[in-house]
């Protein structure tokens, strides 16, 4: 996710890292570019190019904007969804942490190790990168079998909630705990289920993709037909307003595909590892342990 100062208007004008213009600059360019020569050969009278009708070209872009507008509210809202489900993960760790000294030291500290790890193994699932979780080893309770299993689950973080769950019931069989307690321990790790399921529908049901490549082709269409449409009414200034078009339909495009899937790891994605080294942090200082460093953001970029 991009961290970057929102308040200096100069370098938000002139900012280049971290912006859609990179990845829409080589379509901006040929589009400028025909822009340019359809100007040239125009000045010169060399041959006039029929302008494309104005009010279909007028119908074609309306459509388009509500179309383009229609997706990136989409896929906004997935990316909003997904912040708002790791917001809950982050709140349901703080709850944890209070409530869970009621257990014993030994009971609580495996309590906390284990919802670390979970929220580890969830960001890995989420980025489809290779789990890893030696740090947790002598920590979570596990003995060398378990530890091989976890490495080859489907779903890895499930089976952790499990071993939790499977904790707390052991604390109430041997009356460490009362069953109220245990009711209210146990709703969080519900809900650290519901948050797991919550981002699982939001990886597994990406939009349609024979609508993407539909609005992402006509897009490119309007893009490069646009040159031909105004340049008998703007003349020498065909190349720059056609520019500023462009970039404007070619860069909400682009930012709708990245935001599509808010778990990457790209420019726009939301910033998991900094939000599991927070929750890291904040168990840490509980059990009164050593704080792991927190994440920096890099190029204004914060992963």
């Amino acid at each position: 996710m991009i961290v970057r100062d929102k308040n200096n208007s100069f370098k938000l004008l002139f900012a280049w890292s971290g912006t859609i213009l990179p990845k829409v600059l080589p379509a901006l360019l040929i589009v400028i570019l025909i822009s340019a020569i359809l100007v040239y050969l125009s000045s010169h009278q060399y041959f006039t190019i029929p302008a494309v009708p104005a009010i279909g070209f007028t119908i074609f872009g309306i459509i388009l904007s509500i179309f383009l507008s229609f997706r990136n509210n989409a896929c906004y809202d997935r990316w909003w969804e997904g912040r708002k489900l790791w917001g809950a993960l982050i709140a349901n760790s703080r709850h944890i942490s209070r409530d869970s000294h009621v257990l014993s030291n030994e009971r609580r500290n495996i309590l906390m190790y284990r919802v670390m790890l979970f929220t580890h193994l969830l960001r890995d699932r989420l980025r489809a990168q290779p789990q890893s979780f030696e740090f947790y080893h002598d920590k979570v309770d596990f003995n060398s079998t378990q530890l091989q299993q976890l490495s080859k689950k489907i779903n890895a973080a499930q089976y952790v909630l499990e071993a939790i769950q499977k904790d707390l019931v052991l604390a109430l069989r041997n009356a460490e705990v009362s069953d109220i307690i245990y009711n209210s321990l146990n709703q969080h790790i519900v809900d650290l289920g519901n948050i797991q399921a919550g981002c699982d529908r939001i990886l597994s049901t990406p939009l349609p993709y024979s609508y993407s490549v539909l609005l992402h082709r006509t897009v490119y269409c309007f893009c490069f037909i646009l040159p031909f449409s105004l340049e008998a009414s703007l003349g020498i200034w065909t190349p720059i307003l056609v520019g500023l078009i462009a970039y404007l339909f070619l860069g909400l495009d682009a930012l709708s595909s990245q935001i599509e899937e808010p778990f990457g790891l790209q420019d726009n994605d939301l910033p998991l590892n900094s939000i599991v080294r927070l929750i890291e942090r904040e168990m840490s200082e509980s059990l009164e342990i050593e704080l792991p460093p927190a994440i920096q953001p890099m190029n204004h970029n914060l992963t």
